[in-house]
């Protein structure tokens, strides 16, 4: 599939199967894109499963000239057919999971007739599997030489990539973008669910720092958590922020500060809720306020001016609508350009 001397970057945007329309395959490509699909446990806005294909699909579109690394098309980019499987399992899951949340919504027990824990079990278990599935493919593309990005689905999607960097770095922190702290012990009974995500990273001993920007719902049992942390987790709340910014202090200032809190190795979770909602107005769980994508990507940005290292990315929670592709693919794209800076100096 790697053609470069007959590819024009300034041509056309062709629809070849591949992101952005690039001539590559896994073994061509610098960096491998996990499209996962799973959304079992999305409680309010469902169909961020369908974003790596609205993301495939609105790719092409994007012209590959970025101001950060203008030749980081160069280093090449793949994304392996979106598995369908699971895909399927996806879909049932997520009906079993309605039914669990309708119960609890309703301030009804699991228990009563019919009893759903055994398909909270079930529900649970198949969210190991993925789990495991992802850290599979990850851990393999790293040992290939590979630097990796995800797209979700809903936010549970990245823990086992999180996991197979563990592997591979003692000590590593997240920069995580986002409406929510996602700091929740098994929300909904989901001990995987897509508000569990940070609890769950932090399980995570080599995670070392976690850094939360633009949080604006929260629960007290998450800001109980961040406070109780001892410094190992800290959130930059988006009305905190704002009014900061009110007052006169630089959006710059802001980042670099946020930065200086991380060890050398970051890597960036990325909640599309965490920008405005007109951005992803289709995201799983929108909450007014939030960040413009460039004040995002300058925050991104300072990981790399800072010295430190992007060792990996996950993109969630994108909506399944076109614009919204359209915005992903974007965020996809430069987050592999920065990471991939430190290759082209």
């Amino acid at each position: 599939m790697n053609n470069l001397d007959s590819y024009d970057p300034s041509g056309v945007g062709q629809v070849n199967g591949n992101l952005f329309g690039l001539p590559f395959d896994y073994d061509s490509a610098r960096t491998i894109v996990f499209g996962v699909p799973w959304e079992v446990t999305v409680s309010y806005n469902p169909g961020t499963a369908a974003a790596p294909q609205q993301i495939l699909d609105a790719s092409p579109q994007l012209d590959l000239y970025d101001f950060d690394n203008p030749q980081g098309w160069q280093g090449g980019i793949y994304m392996p057919p979106i598995d369908l499987d699971i895909l399927a399992k996806n879909n049932y899951y997520r009906q079993q999971a309605a039914l669990i949340i309708d119960r609890l919504e309703q301030g009804k027990s699991l228990d009563l007739e019919p009893d759903l824990n055994p398909v909270l079990a079930e529900i649970n278990q198949a969210g190991k599997d993925i789990n495991q599935w992802l850290y599979d493919r990850t851990q393999a593309a790293m040992k290939a030489g590979k630097k990796v990005g995800v797209i979700g689905g809903d936010h549970s999607v990245p823990l086992g990539y999180m996991q197979a960097l563990a592997d591979r770095y003692p000590d590593y922190g997240i920069l995580h973008v986002d409406a929510h702290s996602d700091l929740r012990d098994a929300y909904e009974g989901f001990e995987f669910s897509h508000a569990s995500i940070m609890f769950n990273a932090l399980k995570i001993s080599q995670i070392s720092k976690l850094v939360q920007v633009g949080i604006r719902d929260v629960s007290k049992v998450e800001i109980d958590t961040i406070e109780r942390s001892n410094g190992r987790a800290i959130a930059y709340y988006d009305s905190l922020l704002k009014q900061q910014m009110y007052s006169g202090k630089t959006w710059l200032s802001i980042c670099q500060e946020a930065i200086a809190h991380l060890p050398q190795q970051v890597y960036i979770s990325f909640d599309a809720d965490g920008l405005d909602p007109k951005l992803c107005p289709s995201t799983g769980t929108p909450v007014p306020g939030g960040l413009e994508l460039e004040q995002a990507f300058c925050l991104c940005r300072e990981v790399i001016r800072s010295g430190r290292e992007i060792i990996g990315f996950d993109v969630c929670e994108v909506g399944n609508a076109e614009w919204d592709g359209n915005v992903g693919a974007r965020i996809v794209y430069k987050l592999i350009n920065l990471m991939n800076l430190q290759n082209a100096k």
